[in-house]
């Protein structure tokens, strides 16, 4: 299938197409459900330095721009796997990256870019304030040497696959604060210190079965040198990682709108019925196009957010809006492609349910399209905040 997608990387593409097919569809069926990690395929992208795209060659990565790092996210997914599983790899140590001081990325990146560590984790959201994220409510008290963690969060992912967690938490109160965006903190946390000594976590089941969980802080101690960063400047250090972190998922959503595409034109050129295969009929044939219409647009869109990311211009209003096109591109390519199908589409051995579970979670996180659509009309067209 041909694309419009503006880059040169067939080398890149072909070198992970090549690993990717190491690991068949039924490979990948077993990690849809209960939670279950693909550790092969996970190590398998870590040998070969995938997954420390990003990361600085001095620190042993390979110094790559978020354009080659999308790639990788969306050859993945276009090949079968779910990159959700592994993601956070990524794009979790540009808080690090960016905001830490020498001594912690001499302390960190290195092992994060081998694999002898993983920043898998983030801890942001809480059960109480969602999207709100300056309300939080959990708190980071500093005691001599130390800070104390009290609080709760909730959708935390890939904690019982990490080694380290990056939490964000508030160190001076709310009230005591000009700006509700001031006063938060950003923390490196060692899980395997943490958990059992102040931090509890809870697996939440959910629909595309997705390790991920609630987590409760009940005075957990972390030294004070783990503060990244400056202290009540957290909300803004996390803040100029997310156009990276929206980018690289709209990229994961683009290959997830190919592969549905690609399923769903190969099944419709192949299931014959009334003596003539279905993609034969435009009733057919046309979800499909337009899905793939669709998928395109998000593409270039996604290929611009990195041009200026890379570039280091500003891409805030580039990487939401790939965002929101890819998110809702994959999801119309996934009911193409289901539909397309039809009863076969909800039998497990066709991978179209296990996809199609996994791409309706990209309209509402990393961030809503509700809330990209409030950005695009206050931040781009000018019109008053709606919140």
């Amino acid at each position: 299938m041909q694309t419009s997608a503006p880059d040169t990387h067939n080398d890149l593409r072909d070198a992970l197409r090549a690993l990717c097919a190491q690991f068949p569809p039924e490979y990948h069926r077993r990690f849809g459900e209960d939670g279950a990690y693909p550790e092969e395929f996970v190590d398998a992208l870590t040998r070969e330095g995938w997954l420390a795209a990003m990361i600085p060659e001095e620190y042993g990565g390979s110094g790559l721009g978020l354009t080659e790092a999308s790639i990788i996210m969306e050859e993945a997914n276009r090949c079968g796997a779910n990159a959700g599983h592994f993601h956070g790899q990524m794009y979790n140590m540009g808080t690090l990256l960016r905001h830490g001081s020498d001594a912690q990325k001499q302390q960190y990146l290195p092992g994060i870019a081998s694999g002898a560590l993983r920043l898998q984790s983030m801890a942001v959201t809480e059960p109480t304030t969602g999207t709100d994220t300056t309300k939080l409510k959990t708190t980071a008290v500093k005691k001599g040497d130390r800070y104390e963690i009290n609080g709760q969060k909730v959708w935390i992912s890939r904690i019982q696959h990490s080694d380290l967690m990056i939490l964000l938490a508030r160190t001076t109160p709310l009230k005591d604060v000009k700006k509700k965006s001031q006063g938060l903190s950003i923390f490196m946390v060692d899980l395997k210190e943490a958990i059992g000594n102040g931090m509890e976590v809870r697996p939440i089941a959910n629909m595309p079965g997705h390790e991920t969980n609630e987590v409760f802080f009940d005075n957990l101690e972390i030294p004070a040198e783990n503060l990244i960063g400056t202290e009540g400047r957290g909300f803004y250090h996390i803040l100029d990682g997310l156009n990276a972190e929206r980018t690289l998922i709209a990229a994961e959503c683009i290959g997830d709108g190919y592969w549905f595409v690609d399923k769903a034109r190969a099944y419709a050129g192949e299931r014959v019925v009334f003596d003539r295969p279905i993609g034969q009929n435009q009733g057919v044939q046309f979800p499909i196009a337009k899905a793939y219409v669709n998928v395109e647009a998000a593409n270039l869109m996604r290929f611009e957010a990195c041009r200026r990311f890379d570039a280091g211009q500003d891409c805030g209003a580039q990487a939401n809006m790939a965002k929101l096109l890819a998110a809702e591109a994959s999801w119309e390519a996934g009911n193409a492609c289901l539909q397309t199908h039809g009863g076969f589409g909800f039998a497990r051995e066709y991978d179209v349910e296990r996809k199609f579970r996994e791409a309706r979670l990209y309209q509402v996180a990393p961030i809503s399209t509700n809330l990209i659509l409030s950005y695009v009309g206050e931040h781009i067209l000018g019109m008053p905040r709606s919140f």
